[in-house]
């Protein structure tokens, strides 16, 4: 796989004062963030936020540093579609809170992914959803299946990229099939894979 697909979301080591808060900390704060992002629609806030995670992501270190680059040069197309599209409706403001929302939410997600074991993460969660015990449910099934996803998206982002270089390499990059199978082919192989796992340890059988 590609190393900048694999930044996207996979925890990177370090002793930055972002690494060593406590995990509930970062888990107010980015909800904190989705809260203001959500209900104060303002292109400024918005902004302001995009660059406050651009200050979080340098506090983490020079390697989250320049990942914070990552989603940007990959998504860049997109934001600029979605950006003229809601320009044509609605004029530059709402392109700044539309674009500014979504990039802001996306890096303070991010800044917790990558500064966060996620082995911590799963624990924090579960810790979260206990309650969910007391109706039939388990809280560690939700967890695990949190984790598997947030793993599962460099993959599927670095398989879509390596068909995209084998398929320029054979002169096929304008053939959406020959772009889109191998990525689809590869994604259910890694989840069937991923289920016969654990269901082969019991993981998904009921306790109750």
């Amino acid at each position: 796989m590609r190393g900048n697909a694999m930044k996207i979301g996979l925890f990177v080591p370090g002793n930055s004062v972002v690494h060593r808060a406590p995990l509930w900390h970062k888990y107010v704060f980015v909800l904190g963030v989705g809260v203001l992002l959500l209900v104060w629609r303002n292109p400024w806030v918005s902004l302001a936020l995009v660059v406050l995670s651009y200050v979080f992501f340098a506090l983490a270190g020079s390697r989250i540093r320049r990942s914070w680059w990552v989603p940007m040069r990959a998504l860049w197309w997109i934001f600029v579609l979605l950006g003229i599209y809601q320009w044509w409706l609605n004029g530059w403001q709402d392109v700044i809170m539309v674009l500014g929302t979504m990039i802001a939410a996306m890096h303070w997600a991010r800044l917790l992914v990558l500064t966060t074991p996620l082995s911590e993460l799963m624990e924090g969660l579960e810790r979260v959803l206990s309650p969910l015990r007391y109706v039939g449910l388990r809280p560690a099934v939700f967890s695990l299946a949190i984790a598997i996803m947030i793993r599962s998206i460099p993959m599927i982002i670095g398989a879509a990229q390596d068909t995209v270089d084998a398929a320029n390499a054979r002169g096929l990059g304008k053939n959406p099939i020959a772009l889109a199978a191998p990525t689809i082919i590869t994604t259910i192989a890694t989840a069937r894979t991923t289920g016969d796992a654990l269901a082969a340890r019991g993981i998904l059988e009921s306790d109750y």
